[in-house]
């Protein structure tokens, strides 16, 4: 936790990586930071340095700055969703109260870091830490309330279902007659 923000951060990923030159190899980090306030907003960033602390505080600092809100209903997301980054597929799923957050990886950081009480999750294709986060929040951008789909389509759900009805089933008359069945007389089989 940051000591000047009110924001949760977690160091998802940190990778090494080597440019070889002339003189030998240069050394340098990556880093992939998820920050959340825990009510519903998260987001992410990626830093890169010559040093450890100052790629974590890049991404920190992008992180916060590219927050996302949430729509969530009960404490869990309000319908399945998947979402996509190059080979990584991320499925979120609605659970019921109590379940928990049964994820791995970067999807376990952004849901905490959201405040998702429960929710099922499954990571399809590549674990790479840095597609994963960047899946998840496609998902995320994928996900819509009821009241933001009615809007979509024009539509209020309670003025229609109160419009109409139930269709009952058409009455069907009968045109054939039952068929009865005769026992022959004397058969005991």
């Amino acid at each position: 936790m940051n000591r000047d923000s009110e924001f949760a951060e977690t160091v998802v990923h940190i990778n090494r990586v080597a440019k070889v030159v002339k003189g030998g190899k240069n050394f340098s980090f990556s880093a992939v930071v998820v920050a959340g306030d825990g009510s519903g907003k998260v987001g992410y960033g990626t830093g890169k340095a010559r040093e450890v602390p100052p790629a974590i505080q890049k991404a920190s600092e992008q992180a916060r700055k590219e927050m996302v809100k949430i729509p969530l209903v009960s404490g869990t997301v309000p319908h399945l969703v998947w979402g996509r980054w190059g080979a990584t597929r991320v499925l979120l799923r609605p659970a019921s109260p109590g379940t928990g957050v049964i994820a791995g990886g970067g999807v376990r950081a952004v849901m905490e870091a959201a405040g998702v009480a429960d929710v099922l999750t499954k990571i399809v294709g590549s674990r790479n830490p840095f597609n994963v986060v960047r899946a998840t929040f496609d998902a995320i951008d994928r996900l819509m309330t009821s009241g933001q789909v009615q809007r979509l389509r024009g539509v209020d759900i309670k003025a229609a279902e109160a419009a109409e009805p139930p269709a009952e089933p058409e009455n069907v008359e009968e045109t054939e007659e039952p068929v009865e069945t005769a026992v022959a007389e004397g058969d005991d089989s």
